[in-house]
């Protein structure tokens, strides 16, 4: 399976590598550089985050990485991360409709 990141997930990640990178710009690229590789697994393992609460549909998941939430979908041939919120930033469904 393939994954792909959206173009708002890309944007969410970036602000939260800049707001670590405020403190530490290599806890920020070591941040990155995690992230991808948690998100590269749902390639072998597309089913190992949760459901996400706030959302009925069963192909819309997260996983939890550090103090954020990567929200993803399971489609037919690919998994697409749609977003990467803070945990305390409250998470808008409409986001990823």
């Amino acid at each position: 399976m393939r994954v792909v990141w959206t173009p708002l997930a890309i944007d969410r990640a970036a602000e939260a590598a800049g707001y670590i990178a405020k403190d530490s710009s290599a806890a920020a690229r070591r941040w990155v550089h995690e992230l991808f590789a948690a998100v590269a697994t749902f390639a072998r393992m597309p089913e190992r985050g949760r459901r996400v609460p706030e959302l009925p549909r069963a192909e819309v998941r997260e996983l939890l990485f550090g103090n954020y939430r990567v929200i993803y979908r399971i489609e037919p041939r690919r998994v697409a991360v749609l977003t990467v919120p803070h945990l305390r930033r409250r998470f808008d469904p409409d986001e990823v409709a």
